[in-house]
């Protein structure tokens, strides 16, 4: 049976409806890091069970318990997240593991290399520069590991942002 998980990182305290709509009949959440808040993983938990590790802009208190790696097992196949691929402690084909999931970058990709799907689904956060606001889709099964990005519409201001704890580019509460 295939298992769908929607994986999403860079967030930024900002929880936009499009990327809760985006994530709506998952059987488990990723975030890739640099979340924001432990509201909005609470958020996320009320769509479907959540993995998550600690992002660079993580450091305040409630982002103490959060891992800065994870390797979980679905569906028989092995997924490691850390943040920034970056730091990865060794060449991806040597972790023994079927998917990496990333974030940090806020550019969104899927590519296989040595054998590993390597996944970034972007940032459905803030803005930055002129990337596309994202999550990913991540199907999982017999066949193996399949990924898509899915490019947000969002419109206006903050991106049409309208969730609660939403936050502005510069990282200021917004009013509701």
């Amino acid at each position: 049976m295939d298992r769908h998980v929607g994986v999403i990182s860079d967030t930024h305290g900002l929880l936009r409806p499009e990327a809760v709509a985006a994530l709506a009949s998952v059987d488990l959440i990723v975030h890739g890091g640099d979340i924001g808040s432990a509201a909005l993983l609470d958020e996320l938990g009320e769509i479907a069970p959540v993995v998550a590790v600690r992002g660079n802009n993580d450091r305040k208190p409630w982002a103490a318990s959060v891992p800065e790696t994870v390797t979980i097992e679905l569906a028989g196949l092995r997924l490691y997240v850390i943040h920034d691929i970056k730091t990865l402690p060794k060449a991806p084909a040597e972790l023994g593991v079927d998917v990496i999931i990333s974030g940090h970058s806020h550019k969104p990709g899927v590519e296989r290399r040595g054998g590993v799907l390597l996944l970034n689904p972007g940032s459905a956060g803030p803005r930055r520069f002129s990337l596309p606001i994202a999550v990913a889709r991540l199907r999982l099964g017999a066949a193996g590991a399949a990924a898509e990005i899915v490019e947000l519409e969002v419109a206006g201001g903050l991106d049409g942002a309208k969730a609660r704890g939403a936050v502005s580019p510069r990282g200021r509460a917004r009013a509701q």
